[in-house]
Formats: structure tokens, C-alpha cells, sequence
């Protein structure tokens, strides 16, 4: 049998539910509606540490955080891991190409991909005027060389006055063609025109958008800044100190206190989800004219979410559903896996460890020992099944650190440096608005989840676990001592 050609398509920040197949009011998405009316909606995908470099090692690798050993965000750690996605798939035979967002360390590490054309965004630590040559984004990002080249020397992103975690909002400056997320679709298809023919390729389209800065280009903010919006969600259970405290702050992890900057934040964001969607129809369209959309399998997901000042919340790394709950679909063409025909709805728990197997299981290849995900085939075969019946995830994060249960129907978080517990019930309250942590009748419920966090951290370097108990405030930092080389909670 023929191999099937891979297009991995990965964007960064893109919440689970800010997509027209999802069920959401405002935003619009045909393009990725159409790949989830055609393939599988893993509609219980999530990011089980939920910030870019985490989420990506989970994803190149297959490995859960304490394996992998990022548990928080960290720049500078070298990426040295034996098995990764792409060198898996290169040894099956595939010609292997990555555009647009790594984030690994050093900035051209391959991951054993063949080739990279690279866009990490603005990465405020490769961009310090004591970074070495080869380090300094300036060199290494190929997106923004081209920029440069095109535009003039003084040419960047930050013209726009916006900073990467921001959620201020503005249109793009320049004409559409230079905007970073057509430049990955342009360099996807340029990379379809001059691939050999005889040989099965691996794509990976690594989309920055979502992401701040919100700069779509002006037609994408006319689709909703006339528009009524749904408002961010507020449970019962938040209060508005951090928000009151950092709410004039214009990168906070409060959001802005200003109702208005918060309607500008949900049009930009929605506005960047739409222009890229329509980009990622540029994509499917060339693969159609190249006659190889048929014989391909298309894998669409997100590193993790944003908060979008739901629970007066920004950005991620937080345990909340805005945070943590991302899209994936998997959508084959009719010639790429005889015999499988998906069109259907998974519930089961996915997570990003879960697309290194699915992607060699396609591909024929030998799934590594290493990897801790799943193949979503057999859900893929059978919907109603269940690979997991919980998922472990966490962040370090200081004060905010956190870890968290989830199933396909409840949630329950510890917040390890308060010890502070909370209980959501998500079939019946998926927004989170109703914490029952002190609900008598959850009772049961809630200690078997703690259960399975205990299971999950008995033998982690922490030491979050005495006995029968979690213990809050134990050193918590964002890379294990096995990367790190630092002794284990220093």
C-alpha cells in the first residue's frame, strides 16, 4: 500500500471552542468546519501543560511533561530527546518539512525534519542584543530575514505596537502577502511545487495566529466589530482582585479592566482565527491542484488556548477549559486509509502526546517505547471508545502553579503552591461557571479524582506526595533536574 502523505497543521493559542463546527455564536471557520465534517472531531482534546514549549515537546516527542521534562515554560534548555516525530518519519521513508513555529532549543535544531523554513514569532529571549549571532532571531528566523529583505532593514512586527502577549488590538500594517500567516500558507505551497514527486511527504504548517499580537489584516476585523459578542465567561467562583491590581497593564494575566479593550481583544482574536482559516483553504485547495489531497491525511490541532478574559483571565498555562481544551481533528482523504471512513464526533480524552503515534501508525512506521500517547485510530474506527479514562495535566507557574485531573465529564484542579482545590462538573457546566468543591453530594467523585493526581505524582522529584496527602509549596520549577542539570526544586 501507498504511503499516505502527512499535513500536520498546527496553530498556537487557539481555544477549543472558537470554531464554527464547535458551536460558537461569533466565530467563523469554514475551512476547518469542512475538515471536521469530513474526518473525526476530538472533541475532549486537550494540552496537558498548556504554554508553547511544553505543549510542542509533547507533541514532537509523544511523551507526557514529567518524561519529557518540561512542566512549565522555560526558553534556553536544549532539545535533545532520541525519538521525535519527524526523524520517525523520516526513517519511514518520508521527505520531512517544517514552516513556521519550532521553539525548541537551539533555534535551528532540526527535530529531524529535513528542512525548515522558520517563524517563531516575536521570542523576546532571541532578540536581546547580547544573544550569540546564530541565536539572535534576527538571523535565525527566516520569516523575519525575508521580512527584512522585502520590506527594508527597519521592517519588524513590533511596528504594529503590539507585544506578543498582548491583547491589544489593531489591524496588520503592511500589504496581506507580508503577514506571517500567509507567508507559512506561501511557503507551504511553494514547498508542494517543488517536493519529488515520488516520494511521501510529512508538512508541517506551524501557524503563529491565534497568538498575539491580534494584527489580522483590516477585512478580518470588519467581519466582527460591528458584530454583538458573546462575553467572556465569569463564574461564581473568581474575584476581581488580579484584575482590579492589573487590569491597566497591557500584557497582564488579568485581561484589560476596560470593557471596551476587552471587545477589541475578542475581535482580534476572532478576526486572526478567521484569516487563518481561510489561509489553511488556500492549503486543502493546493493540494487539490496538486492531485495529492486525496492520497493525504490532514491532522488539525493547537498547542493550547487562551483564556480570553473568561474568570477575568489571559493568555494560558492556567488549568481552565479557556486554557487547556484545544481542537483536533484528523481528516483523511478518500484514497488514504482504505477502509476507514471517519466522519463522526470522539469524546473520549486526547491529548498532543496522542498525534506522534496516531502520525507513524498512518505512516507504518514503528511507534518508539519512549512515546506515552495513544494511536487515535481505533477511536477513529470506533467513536465511542476510550483510550484514557483520566489525563494528568499541570504548569508551573509561581504562584498559579497548578495540576489537574480531567475526564471526559468533570475536572478537578489542586493548586500546588496554596493548596487551594476546585471541582467543575463539565457535562452539565463545560464554561466552568460553578466550582463544587464543598458540594456534599461531589464528595465521593472529588476524592477519587485526587486519587488519580496522587497516582499521577507519588514518584515525581517534587515531592508533592507525603503519605496519603498533597503537599502545597513544595519548589516547583519549570524544567525537571534530568533536563535542567540543576538539583531536583532548585
Amino acid at each position: 500500500m501507498k504511503q499516505p502523505n502527512i499535513i500536520l497543521i498546527m496553530t498556537d493559542q487557539l481555544r477549543w471552542d472558537c470554531l464554527g463546527y464547535a458551536g460558537h455564536p461569533d466565530v467563523k471557520t469554514p475551512y476547518l468546519d469542512t475538515l471536521a465534517s469530513t474526518g473525526t472531531a476530538f472533541t475532549h482534546a486537550y494540552s496537558a501543560c498548556p504554554s508553547c514549549i511544553a505543549a510542542r515537546a509533547a507533541l514532537h516527542t509523544g511523551m507526557e511533561q514529567s518524561h519529557h521534562g518540561r512542566v512549565g515554560y522555560e526558553d534556553g534548555i536544549p532539545w535533545n530527546y532520541e525519538h521525535t516525530l519527524a526523524g520517525e518519519l523520516s526513517k519511514a521513508g518520508y521527505y520531512t518539512q517544517c514552516i513556521g513555529k519550532m521553539h525548541v532549543h537551539p533555534l535551528r535544531n532540526y527535530l529531524g525534519f529535513h528542512h525548515i523554513e522558520l517563524h517563531d514569532g516575536y521570542l523576546g529571549a532571541a532578540r536581546r542584543s547580547s544573544i550569540p549571532y546564530r541565536e539572535s532571531q534576527f538571523v535565525a528566523d527566516d520569516y523575519f530575514y525575508w521580512l527584512k529583505q522585502e520590506l527594508g532593514g527597519a521592517a519588524d512586527v513590533t511596528d504594529t505596537g503590539i507585544e506578543c502577549n498582548s491583547y491589544i488590538a489593531r489591524p496588520w500594517m503592511h500589504e496581506e502577502k507580508y503577514h506571517p500567516t500567509n507567508w507559512v500558507t506561501d511557503r507551504s505551497l511553494d514547498f508542494l511545487r517543488r517536493r519529488d514527486p515520488e516520494k511521501p511527504f510529512f508538512l508541517m504548517a506551524s501557524y503563529l495566529r491565534p497568538h498575539p499580537p491580534f494584527d489580522a489584516p483590516q477585512h478580518y476585523f470588519d467581519l466582527y466589530s460591528t458584530k454583538e459578542l458573546r462575553p467572556p465567561f465569569v463564574g461564581t467562583w473568581e474575584n476581581d482582585h488580579d484584575l482590579n491590581r492589573d487590569g491597566r497593564i497591557y500584557n497582564s494575566k488579568s485581561g484589560p479592566i476596560d470593557p471596551e479593550l476587552i471587545r477589541q481583544a475578542q475581535i482580534g482574536y476572532y478576526a486572526c482565527i478567521t484569516h487563518l482559516d481561510h489561509q489553511i483553504g488556500r492549503l486543502i485547495m493546493a493540494l487539490q491542484e496538486h492531485e495529492v489531497y486525496d492520497n493525504s491525511v490532514i491532522l488539525f490541532t493547537s498547542d493550547h488556548g487562551e483564556e480570553l478574559c473568561d474568570h477575568h483571565m489571559f493568555r494560558k498555562a492556567r488549568p481552565y477549559e479557556g486554557s487547556c481544551h484545544i481542537p483536533l481533528i484528523l481528516s483523511p482523504g478518500k484514497d488514504a486509509l482504505p477502509g476507514l471512513k471517519p466522519s463522526s464526533i470522539c469524546r473520549d480524552v486526547t491529548e498532543l502526546r496522542d498525534v506522534m503515534p496516531t502520525l507513524l501508525e498512518i505512516a507504518g512506521a514503528p511507534i518508539p517505547d519512549s512515546a506515552d500517547g495513544h494511536s487515535l485510530l481505533p477511536l477513529v474506527r470506533e467513536p465511542e471508545g476510550s483510550l484514557r479514562t483520566w489525563l494528568h495535566g499541570e504548569h508551573s507557574f509561581d504562584e498559579l502553579s497548578n495540576h489537574w485531573i480531567v475526564t471526559n465529564r468533570d475536572k478537578y484542579i489542586w493548586h500546588s503552591e496554596t493548596g487551594q482545590e476546585q471541582y467543575f462538573d463539565l457535562a452539565n457546566d463545560p464554561h466552568e461557571l460553578r466550582d463544587l468543591i464543598h458540594d456534599a453530594s461531589c464528595r465521593e467523585r472529588i476524592r477519587e479524582l485526587r486519587s488519580f493526581l496522587m497516582e499521577a505524582l507519588r514518584n515525581r522529584e517534587e515531592k508533592f506526595i507525603e503519605g496519603n496527602r498533597l503537599i502545597p509549596g513544595r519548589p516547583y520549577p519549570p524544567v525537571l533536574s534530568s533536563l535542567s542539570g540543576k538539583t531536583a526544586g532548585y
